[in-house]
C-alpha cells in the first residue's frame, strides 16, 4: 500500500527553524517526484516545494525560496523539508505527496494517492 506519512511539526517563534519528515511506505521515493504542500485556516491549499527524480532538481514556490530547502533520504526513503527564517504566515498543515513530472522538472500537483494528516507548523511569538 503507498503511503506517505508526514511529522516534525510544531510550535516554533518566528525566525525559528523545523524540518518536516515525509516518510514513504509501499513505493521508493527516488522513483518518484514528491512535494511539499501546506493549508492555512480559511485558505487553499498550496505547492511548497517539490524535488523530482534523477538529477533531483527543485522548486520553491516563491514565498519561501531562500528559507526552505527540501531534499530526500533514500536510504531513510523519505523527504524533508528544512524550513528556517520561518514567519507567521507559514503557519499551517503541511502535506507531502507523489507530484507530476513534466520533463525532468517536478511540477507541484498531486499526481496519486490521498492526502495524510499532514503535520501541523505553527509560527507564534
Amino acid at each position: 500500500q503507498v503511503q506517505l506519512v508526514e511529522s516534525g511539526g510544531g510550535l516554533v517563534q518566528p525566525g525559528g527553524s523545523l524540518r518536516l519528515s515525509c516518510a514513504a511506505s509501499g513505493f521508493n521515493v527516488d522513483s518518484y517526484a514528491i512535494g511539499w504542500f501546506r493549508q492555512a485556516p480559511g485558505k487553499e491549499r498550496e505547492g511548497v516545494s517539490c524535488i523530482s527524480i534523477g538529477d533531483d532538481s527543485t522548486d520553491y514556490a516563491d514565498s519561501v525560496k531562500g528559507r526552505f530547502t527540501i531534499s530526500r533520504d533514500n536510504v531513510k526513503n523519505t523527504v524533508y523539508l528544512q524550513m528556517n527564517m520561518l514567519k507567521p504566515e507559514d503557519t499551517a498543515v503541511y502535506h507531502c505527496a507523489v507530484v507530476v513530472r513534466r520533463g525532468a522538472m517536478c511540477v507541484m500537483a498531486r499526481l496519486f494517492g490521498s492526502w495524510g494528516q499532514g503535520t501541523q507548523v505553527t509560527v507564534s511569538s
